[in-house]
């Protein structure tokens, strides 16, 4: 259970909901234990009246009333105890539980994009789900039936004990084969929790992909294919789940054994000893009570134990995300406090150099430039050739492995993370829009802007009109990853988020590639007013995009390999003539 560990915080922020409930638990249960005495009573008083020991029968009803009268208060106030116990350890679980959701989803939220190429997202939603169900069972249910367990063994046997040792010790003679027996089912259950809790995982994971992809699956007609191997995975998680319970089958009849074995042995060595003389009716009728009421916590005994088998195996799934570190890390010491309060807006790059970790070359080699504040910046460059790189390491989605990047001549790295990502705006190519109202998706940039400001935006991003036609307008409801909006809609709606934001510096990561040639150049007149005040990155396959830029970079394989404005490239020959002559030849 080291897996567990991780939780007991939990346990000691809930420590007073925790001691009650398990306060009232031991009090339930001996209220419990207090009804079978009276039924030995009765029964004594019934049999002696029978036996003539007794001859007062007004005498044995008042007797009989006494004591039932007791064994439903008793019965009752037993209840009320158990009511208020649930409402003790049950509701702590569930707190337990959205804290560490929210423990998961903070952490989720600090890990570096890098852990997010490495992880599938049905797998992480499967841990902040399923997993964090199975460790809740055990936070809650396990908790309070394993206390109710032991405390009613301990005052029941007690009892028995006290009663008649000899007997009690021949009805727990099944007890250790019940222990072995447990201590063997408890492994393999853990295993094969281990293996279901992975394969949900994977399934999760495949049918998440292929929803998100299904407008792909369709175009292919793939449909047949995938439902065969969606049949696979689910007919493999089928094989795993029935292996784990049918071993967590065998604990219920197994508790059913050991229960009856010992109702059969005090049924007998009782019953030798009442025709004896040496015991009595109640005796052995009290016994069998005791151990029927042993029933259902021994039963429950298997039950707990796949409970926290099964949440060892999850806790130990959540763990190795919580453990991981972050590669990204905010080393500005104090990071309440935005540093620095204003960005003007240079920006050096200095022997910059950085290798993806699933990559054998570097993605940018030795690459120094600089453009000064309220500079126009353009990137061009074949596929792979390090452009998109460049964008990831100046917001800190990752860090070089060598050289250094500096803003306003301050080291990114010596910066307020959250404060140098806040002064700069990122329109990547591909567009990610949330399922929710167009509004609310451009208040992503500023949740505090007025409907004024969303619609300036949206018309300095040639997005107002396209909004407009639509029957709700800026309430219109955009579906998962903006799927019911075409590739150009998303490009401006992104282009007008990051404009509402009015950041410092704007990147635009081949953001343009998807407008005709009339909107991009409305949006490139917009951002040519707009970079006196700030810097504007712009990462482009065309020319178009890239001419009117101060400075132009022209990569190859993560070097620059050419460098200046527009004019000075169309004198040299290389990549940015090449490709400024094609494109001409193309529009001509």
């Amino acid at each position: 259970m080291k897996a567990l560990l991780h939780l007991n915080k939990y346990f000691l922020q809930y420590k007073y909901r925790l001691f009650i409930g398990l306060l009232i638990t031991v009090l339930s249960n001996i209220l419990a234990v207090k009804v079978p005495p009276f039924i030995r009573k009765s029964l004594d008083v019934v049999d002696a009246y029978h036996k003539g020991s007794i001859t007062d029968l007004a005498t044995v009803k008042t007797i009989l009333l006494h004591n039932i009268f007791w064994i439903v208060l008793l019965a009752l106030a037993s209840g009320i105890f158990t009511f208020f116990m649930r409402q003790m350890l049950i509701v702590m679980s569930r707190l337990i539980e959205f804290d560490l959701k929210n423990e998961i989803y903070i952490q989720y939220q600090k890990l570096s994009a890098s852990f997010y190429k490495r992880n599938r997202t049905g797998d992480l939603m499967n841990r902040i789900t399923e997993d964090v169900n199975k460790v809740r069972m055990y936070l809650g249910p396990s908790i309070m039936y394993s206390m109710n367990m032991v405390v009613l063994f301990v005052v029941t046997i007690y009892n028995m004990f006290r009663i008649d040792w000899h007997l009690t010790i021949y009805t727990l003679l099944p007890l250790p084969i019940l222990s072995v027996t447990i201590f063997v089912l408890s492994k393999m259950i853990n295993d094969r929790s281990r293996i279901v809790q992975e394969n949900l995982s994977k399934l999760t994971a495949f049918t998440q992909e292929m929803f998100s992809g299904i407008g792909v699956l369709k175009a292919y007609a793939l449909e047949t294919a995938i439902q065969d191997e969606f049949e696979t995975l689910t007919q493999e998680n089928k094989v795993k789940n029935i292996h784990l319970y049918q071993t967590q089958a065998l604990f219920f009849p197994m508790m059913i054994l050991m229960i009856g074995m010992s109702n059969i042995l005090v049924i007998y060595i009782g019953g030798m000893q009442y025709i004896e003389g040496k015991m009595t009716l109640g005796v052995i009728a009290e016994f069998i009570i005791y151990i029927n009421m042993l029933t259902w916590p021994v039963a429950t005994l298997g039950w707990v134990t796949a409970i926290i088998q099964q949440a060892e195996a999850s806790q130990k799934r959540i763990n190795a995300f919580l453990l991981e570190t972050p590669d990204i890390i905010n080393d500005y010491p104090h990071p309440e406090i935005p540093y620095p309060t204003e960005i003007k807006g240079k920006i050096a790059f200095k022997n910059v150099s950085y290798q993806y970790e699933d990559k054998e070359d570097l993605a940018l080699q030795n690459v120094s430039f600089e453009i000064g504040a309220g500079k126009t910046l353009a990137i061009m460059g074949r596929t792979g050739s390090g452009k998109s790189t460049i964008a990831a390491l100046l917001t800190r989605m990752y860090d070089v492995i060598a050289g250094q990047i500096e803003i306003d001549d301050i080291p990114i790295r010596d910066m307020n993370l959250t404060t140098l990502r806040a002064h700069i705006g990122v329109v990547p190519q591909d567009a990610f829009l949330f399922s929710d109202t167009i509004e609310n998706n451009l208040r992503i940039g500023n949740e505090n802007a007025t409907m004024d400001e969303i619609i300036a935006v949206a018309k300095r991003a040639a997005l107002h009109d396209t909004i407009m036609s639509f029957s709700d307008g800026y309430q219109t409801l955009i579906g998962e990853r903006g799927v019911t909006l075409s590739g150009g809609q998303k490009q401006r709606m992104a282009i007008a988020r990051a404009l509402l934001k009015n950041p410092k510096i704007l990147i635009l990561d081949d953001s343009l590639s998807a407008l005709d040639t009339q909107t991009e150049s409305e949006i490139l007149e917009f951002l040519r007013a707009l970079s006196p005040r700030h810097n504007v990155i712009i990462i482009s396959h065309r020319i178009s995009s890239v001419q009117h830029a101060d400075k132009i970079l022209v990569l190859e394989q993560g070097k620059i390999l050419q460098e200046g404005t527009h004019q000075e490239l169309l004198q040299k020959e290389g990549y940015y003539r090449y490709l400024f002559d094609e494109q001409i030849q193309k529009n001509d």
